[in-house]
Parts: C-alpha cells; structure tokens; sequence
C-alpha cells in the first residue's frame, strides 16, 4: 500500500501576513532551507551571512516598503539566508489565463531547480486593507508569487527574458552577472514579486490591480498574469522596469516575451545554461507555451490533467489553479523523481 501523500498546510496569519506565518512555520523553513542548499557545494553554506548583508544592503536601498517586516523575518526565524530569499526574483514558469463557462481562470506551474520547494508549500491566508488573499508560499518568504484574493482578482508572475549583452551560449554568464550588477547598483524600484503582494493588499478590483502592475516602475523585468471575476477580466502584462506591454488576447505566458525582441532571450534550464543557443531556448519556451495554450480540456473541471510534458519538465515544483470568481484556489507539489520527470508529493489543496 503506497504511503498517505503530506497535506499542503494552510496558515491563518490574519492581520499578521509573512511575518505571523513565518512565526508559525519556523521549524518548517529551516528544514525547507537545508533542503535547497544540498543542490550546492558544502562551501556555498559558507557564503549565505555575506549574501545575505548584500541583499539586504540593496533592499534598504531600494523602494520596497517590507524591510522592516523582512529583517523581523530573519531575527525571528535566527539562520542566514532569509534576506537572500526576499531578494531574489529567479522564478521560472508557465500561466494561462483563459474563461470558461463566461469565468476567468487561472493555471500556473513554478519551476525551480531546488528540491523541497513543491514538498514544503504552505498556503498563507492573510488579511489586508483591500481583503483577505491567499498566497501559495513558503515560511520565511515576504513577497507573492502566486495568489489569489476571492471576490477580486488572481495573479501570478514569470522570469522575464534575460537580456543580452553577447551572443555565444558560454558568455551567458557574463550577461547575468552584468544585469544582476546593474540592478544592485542603479535600481531602486520595488521587486516585482514585493509589487504583486502590495497590489494584493491594496487593489480592491481587476482594473486597480492592472494599473499599478502596469505603471509602477520595478526592479527587473517581469511577467505577469492577472484576472477578475467577469468575462473579459483577463490580461499577460510585460514589463521591463519603466515600460509595459499588455495583452488581453492570447494570455498564456513562459518566460519569453511573445512576440519575442531583439537582443533579449527566453529563459532556459539551469542544465543547458551554457550550451543552448538562443533559437533553441525560445523554442523551448515556445513549446510550453503552445502546450498550454492549446490544452483542449476544462481547467474548472479537470484538476491538474493539464500538467503533462513540456509544461511538466525536470523543474516543475509547483501546479496551481485559481478562480476569484468561484473563489476556488487548488494546488499541489511536485519533486523530482529517478525517472526524470517531477510526480505529486502533495495531497491536492482546495479552498
């Protein structure tokens, strides 16, 4: 008899938002950390406290109004990394927003090489001036990467292209590290990921939420994917740090920008990061898009039968669908197993 699949956790912080949850869970994320470091060298463990003062130099420099709450995070929690966390936006993933039955919905996957981010999601239930939200998320972690807010509006966000300064695949280093420098020391805009919790706290309908998504400058360029409640409620928005493009037709997004532009490139797996070429990566990220744009089954109906190859890759840590309309949120965690593919290591979680 194949063992009882783990419950994903639904933490009622209230009021009290990351830092309540952050309280509740601390054992949990110390075991979520030490899960995601031992895809490093032992020596990385070493260089978290230097880090982490680099990530919180730039927060405090930046635009973001959670530093206080992020640096009673990490006094809270008492081990190095939570900075580093809250400043990281590295996410890769795959949404779709589409109606059904005259409803928006909602279907995201958030791939991540790092182990334990499917099997250690929480789902944060928290209250805010606009209303109550919940965030798929982890303890420890101040920002929103995929929520929705019942009655209002869903949302979720992808990497960005990576923009390039070189052409050859082993010179794509030198172009991350160049644009992560450049962030680090000219940007001061609020992180995409900490722009999309405020917008939860705060927007009280779809349009008010697609306007600061769209007009409020960020960090880094971003993807996001945003509905309401009533038909027509639905739009991919692409953002570089001061500029936009939106879209209501075709709302399915990865992590290119569709069409795609000159002289950025589609984000590819960790695994090819230094041999893929650039035609290759948008094409993988074309054939994750296409998949799940032309998927030809029901969302509201069929859980996550949608989640095959290639939007199921060796990365997939996270599955979730959401409708603020039928203030329905279910999701599930995905690991890695010997056979290459992720399979469920969660029960369902339904609201």
């Amino acid at each position: 008899m194949s063992p009882v699949m783990p419950a994903i956790p639904i933490v009622d912080a209230g009021d009290g938002g990351p830092l309540r949850h952050a309280a509740l869970s601390s054992a949990r994320s110390r075991v979520l950390r030490d899960a995601c470091l031992t895809v490093f060298p032992c020596a990385v463990t070493s260089l978290l406290p230097a880090l982490d003062i680099a990530a919180r130099r730039w927060l405090t420099r930046s635009c973001s109004p959670y530093v206080p709450e992020i640096a009673q995070i990490a006094a809270t929690l008492g081990f190095s990394g939570v900075w580093l966390l809250n400043g990281s936006y590295q996410w890769g993933c795959t949404a779709l927003a589409r109606e059904e039955d005259g409803v928006p919905w909602l279907a995201r996957t958030l791939d991540w090489p790092y182990p334990g981010l499917g099997r250690h999601a929480e789902l944060l239930r928290a209250k805010a001036p606009a209303g109550e939200y919940f965030s798929v998320t982890w303890p420890g972690y101040a920002s929103v990467l995929t929520a929705m807010a019942p009655r209002r509006f869903a949302a979720c966000l992808n990497q960005a292209p990576m923009w390039r300064r070189t052409r050859h695949p082993w010179l794509r280093i030198y172009d991350l590290a160049a644009n992560a420098l450049h962030t680090w020391a000219k940007i001061r805009h609020m992180p995409p990921d900490q722009l999309l919790r405020q917008v939860f706290e705060t927007c009280e309908t779809y349009a008010a939420a697609r306007s600061v998504l769209e007009a409020t400058p960020v960090a880094r360029p971003v993807i996001y994917t945003l509905i309401g409640c009533a038909p027509g409620e639905r739009c991919v928005i692409e953002r570089t740090e001061n500029g936009f493009v939106t879209r209501e037709e075709k709302t399915s997004a990865t992590n290119d920008w569709v069409p795609s532009r000159p002289r950025w490139e589609a984000r590819i797996s960790a695994g090819r990061f230094l041999t893929c070429s650039v035609a290759e990566a948008a094409a993988q990220c074309r054939d994750r898009h296409d998949a799940l744009a032309g998927w030809g089954g029901l969302i509201s109906r069929s859980g996550f039968d949608w989640m095959k190859p290639p939007v199921l890759n060796p990365y997939t840590r996270l599955a979730v669908t959401m409708s603020p309309a039928r203030a329905i949120l279910r999701v599930a965690g995905y690991e890695m197993t010997a056979d290459g593919l992720p399979e469920q290591v969660t029960q369902t979680c339904e609201i």
